[in-house]
């Protein structure tokens, strides 16, 4: 499973199990589905954290409150997965491009996701 997928499944649940074959992004089938709230499934998953974490601009913090692996490779993948075209090697560039590409990909996904989540 790809790592998005896995970030899917851990905010969104699983929908195919729930309503069968998913609709394409762009369908009226998934335009009627029910938007989740990723700001709040994440307040709620960090509200049971023992640890304190800055998901909301932390993309290290985001894959350890969803229980993924952070590690720099899990990281650099994910960047893969999603057609980053920047230098791997410059982290900070790529983890501030990553945050803001999975909350973007979040909501192009039927999840609800404030402005701020995506700055």
């Amino acid at each position: 499973m790809s790592i998005f997928k896995s970030i899917l499944t851990k905010i969104f649940g699983d929908r195919d199990a729930v309503a069968g074959t998913p609709a394409p992004a762009n369908t009226p089938a998934a335009a009627t589905m029910a938007q989740v709230d990723v700001e709040v499934v994440l307040m709620q998953m960090a509200s049971a954290s023992k640890q304190k974490l800055d998901w909301r601009r932390s993309i290290v913090d985001l894959l350890k409150l969803l229980g993924l692996d952070s590690s720099q490779d899990a990281r650099r993948e994910l960047a893969k997965e999603l057609r980053y075209h920047g230098d791997m090697a410059d982290l900070t560039t790529l983890n501030l491009w990553l945050h803001r590409q999975v909350m973007t990909k979040l909501a192009e996904n039927g999840g609800r996701v404030p402005n701020s989540l995506r700055a």
